[in-house]
């Protein structure tokens, strides 16, 4: 191992439940670099797509879950009916 890999950054796969993964990857589309973020990402498949490619997919299909499993209507639960048996008499 040589000493250069002890300054490196550590490689990280992107995670989009991640707040502070999603802050870097903010970051990197307003300053157009890597520079100042503190990890390297990675691609955890071999999907052959680019990491910032790969990492927009995973933040669309997060929002989108997001967004509509929050806007599910609650399923409404059976009630059994309960007799009065004071009401047939």
């Amino acid at each position: 191992m040589s000493k250069l890999e002890f300054y490196c950054r550590p490689l990280v796969a992107f995670d989009p439940n991640n707040k502070a993964h999603r802050r870097w990857y903010y970051q990197f589309l307003e300053e157009r670099t890597w520079g100042h973020c503190p990890v390297r990402f990675i691609c955890p498949d071999d999907t052959g797509l680019d990491l910032t490619i790969m990492i927009r997919n995973q933040l669309i299909e997060f929002y989108v879950r997001k967004e509509f499993e929050s806007s599910k209507k609650p399923v409404a639960q059976k009630t059994k009916k309960t007799v009065d048996k004071r009401s047939k008499r």
